[in-house]
């Protein structure tokens, strides 16, 4: 979502006649876009910032800085009492007025702006430049209902809003007109979008359809889907359709029952292990993918080894693995029975090896299979070699044949797979 924004930012200031720079010190204007998910995160804002103030001051003022993103929406007003000497803090939902408040600003019209209201409504919709040609993504709903114990999102993005079916469904014309080949669905809950909508048939089962019947070959992705909220019709809609990718990340977060409900998830170990058994019988080539959370309040031995149960049972192809830590301002923080740091590493490095174990053996898949692959361009590593990742978001690296494939789609057979890469040569046609 900050890489979203990120991109409808500098196309805005493009439009305004400012140069993308990567010398700070020779810059008119920055832009620090906040994520607020991690307590760390605000700490090195604030340490960045005074690295800012230094530079304005050496150019005498003549510098605008503005603050972005989730912790300019949580801390608001503060910003400006903390760190005067920040031109303008802006919600996520108001970056579409960018260009009106920069100029005011160069006019000396206004000074310290702070613009954080209307988080209930949704944002102004803006062009955006990806950068790579290839990934274009869209937003599809902003804020979440969820409420997860651990989670500040709701608190700084607002209630779920979803932007209408056919606005979606134009930007996918519109971004693949321009050659894009990957478009990224983006919501803190893309499966329950359209729940707030006046019409229910307009549903993220139905908007999948939809912009899949668009023109043209490309794919569809999408992050992150909620394993309550994942009906049998978005199911029936990836597998009918090869251009809905195959790439799947359900968030786990515990494979705990007591832990899930102390993290007001909405699903138990049995019903989550249904649904990705469910997934699988259905979709056969579909690669699972997950987020866990270790050492959550209260969690015991037993309640990490339901975790295991699962990653063991269900066999994701990769999973993002993290030790519990606090977040002011999240029921979660205040929990009793917070567990030992030295007790959360040992098991995150447990479930680590596990899960190791587990991407080799889903790799295993692949071999001998000749597989469509999304060309990325030459490898960083080796320029011999050109990258590239398959519908369910596997890496693959091939032998540059010399041609410029970079945002093609070619046929590649695998003829050896690692952990999290997997290895093969051009199938010419």
């Amino acid at each position: 979502m900050n890489v979203n924004e990120s991109a409808k930012m500098t196309q805005m200031l493009k439009k305004m006649g400012y140069e993308m720079t990567e010398d700070i010190e020779d810059s008119d204007l920055v832009f620090l876009n906040t994520c607020t998910v991690r307590e760390g995160a605000a700490t090195k804002v604030y340490g960045k910032l005074g690295d800012l103030k230094r530079i304005k001051e050496e150019k005498s003022g003549n510098m605008i800085i503005g603050v972005t993103g989730c912790l300019a929406q949580e801390v608001r007003d503060e910003f400006i009492k903390r760190t005067p000497y920040v031109d303008l803090v802006l919600g996520n939902q108001n970056i579409g007025r960018i260009p009106d408040i920069i100029e005011r600003i160069e006019k000396g019209e206004e000074t310290h702006i702070v613009m954080v209201d209307d988080e209930d409504e949704l944002p102004t919709r803006v062009d955006a430049d990806f950068g790579d040609d290839i990934v274009a993504s869209i937003s599809i709903t902003y804020g979440c209902n969820n409420y997860c114990t651990f989670c500040i999102v709701p608190y700084v993005r607002g209630m779920e809003r979803s932007v209408p079916i056919n606005e979606v469904v134009r930007d996918v014309e519109q971004y693949t007109k321009k050659g894009y080949k990957e478009i990224l669905f983006l919501g803190q809950n893309v499966n329950s979008y359209g729940s707030d909508l006046a019409d229910k048939s307009d549903n993220f089962a139905e908007l999948l359809k939809k912009s899949a019947a668009v023109e043209g070959d490309f794919w569809i992705k999408y992050v992150s889907p909620h394993p309550k909220d994942f009906s049998d019709d978005v199911i029936d809609a990836i597998a009918k359709n090869s251009k809905i990718a195959r790439m799947l990340h359900l968030p786990l977060q515990s494979g705990s029952t007591k832990i899930l409900d102390a993290m007001n998830r909405g699903y138990t170990k049995e019903e989550y292990i249904k649904l990705a058994k469910k997934i699988k019988e259905k979709i056969p080539d579909i690669g699972l993918t997950t987020d866990i959370i270790v050492g959550f309040p209260g969690e015991t031995d037993e309640d990490f080894q339901d975790t295991m149960d699962v990653v063991n049972e269900v066999g994701f192809e990769n999973a993002y693995m993290f030790m519990y830590s606090k977040r002011t301002g999240t029921p979660a923080a205040t929990m009793e029975n917070q567990v030992d740091e030295k007790v959360k590493n040992e098991r995150l490095q447990k479930l680590i090896r596990l899960q190791n174990m587990k991407a080799r053996e889903e790799s295993q898949k692949y071999l001998g299979q000749t597989i469509k692959v999304l060309v990325e361009g030459p490898s960083r590593k080796n320029p011999e070699m050109l990258t590239g990742r398959t519908s369910t978001h596997k890496v693959v690296l091939f032998k540059n044949n010399g041609k410029n494939l970079k945002g093609k789609f070619v046929n590649i057979k695998i003829n050896d797979a690692k952990t999290w890469t997997l290895y093969g040569e051009l199938v010419e046609e």
